[in-house]
């Protein structure tokens, strides 16, 4: 199939640009490389330097006749979102609809958006939080992702257009960038290794759900061929008017707390030295892990690496890189 991936020389979609390559799929990638590198890319997938906001995207996608498109490239900063709202806005819901612009040609048969199940749900009063649960986002940044997935359903209802939201734990594991403001894993992992005392920001007790970033290239797999299988019955106007229904938590099922992350972190990296506290930041969520039955009954997926197991591999990768 012929498939385009945008931030395909980023963090997660490089890695499933890797796996599509794999599986024989013909691979392009757009990617402005503001934080994507090229050394990311697949030597046989095609690259095109794009930003998502170019007034010539729509065009380029429909001269490129692509059959599927999966939906990386965004602003994934929170606390850049809080302070700068707008340009959250800009990259994360203009660019997209920008992108759907050129996925109106008779040859597409879908889209996978990577959405944020730690951000679109916000404080939840029962935890493990479902798909269903109500949505309160506390940043711009859940505001964004959770807006542009109202904007897929409405094109699935109004347009034909066939789509599948993943929403993602906190993702980690390797070319996460440590030299950025988001990914705690990478941030803690090479702060240990060099010796330096890691930043929790808050008590440290807020929870996250981890989620190896293997695991979710699988969850993208499956959902391309949940996608090439029910594509047609988007298309007949006959899904289900539940935004909820096409869309799937992808994360490991349990919330781990920063304190029991840097302690695990700092074992791994053999650091014995102090860590430092900082004020809470805003914008950023208490407690959240999600309920993944769903993704299980209907994907057939379920997350394979367990959280020592992948912080072990994530930091034997930084150690090299450093």
């Amino acid at each position: 199939m012929k498939i385009l991936v945008t931030g395909g020389a980023g963090f997660i979609g490089s890695h499933i640009s890797d796996a599509l390559v794999a599986e024989g799929h013909e691979v392009s990638i757009v990617d402005n490389l503001l934080t994507g590198k090229m050394e990311n890319i697949h030597p046989a997938a095609r690259f095109f330097k794009l930003d998502l906001c170019d007034p010539a995207l729509p065009k380029f996608m429909q001269d490129q006749n692509f059959e599927y498109v999966i939906h990386h490239a965004a602003q994934v900063n929170v606390r850049l979102s809080v302070y700068n709202p707008g340009e959250d806005a800009q990259n994360n819901i203009l660019g997209t609809l920008n992108l759907l612009q050129g996925c109106q040609s008779k040859v597409f048969r879908g889209i996978i958006f990577a959405s944020s199940g730690g951000a679109v749900y916000g404080e939840a009063e029962h935890l493990p939080v479902k798909e269903n649960n109500d949505k309160g986002p506390l940043s711009p940044y859940g505001v964004s992702k959770l807006s542009v997935e109202y904007y897929l359903y409405c094109f699935a209802r109004v347009l034909g257009l066939p789509y599948v939201a993943l929403r993602y734990g906190n993702v980690y594991g390797p070319r996460q960038d440590a030299d950025g403001e988001s990914g705690v894993v990478a941030l803690f992992g090479k702060r240990l290794l060099l010796g330096q005392a890691p930043v929790i920001f808050g008590d440290g007790e807020q929870t996250r759900d981890y989620v190896y970033v293997q695991d979710v290239v699988r969850a993208n797999l499956l959902a391309l061929k949940y996608l090439e299988e029910h594509h047609a019955r988007v298309k007949s106007y006959t899904s289900p008017s539940d935004l909820d229904h096409w869309a799937f938590n992808i994360a490991s099922g349990q919330g781990t707390s920063v304190n029991e992350l840097c302690n695990l972190l700092k074992v791994i990296a053999a650091y014995s030295g102090p860590v430092q506290y900082s004020s809470p930041r805003p914008g950023e969520l208490q407690e959240i892990f999600l309920d993944v039955a769903k993704a299980g009954r209907t994907l057939n997926w379920e997350a394979k690496v367990d959280l020592l197991q992948g912080l072990d591999i994530t930091l034997d990768y930084l150690r090299k890189s450093l």
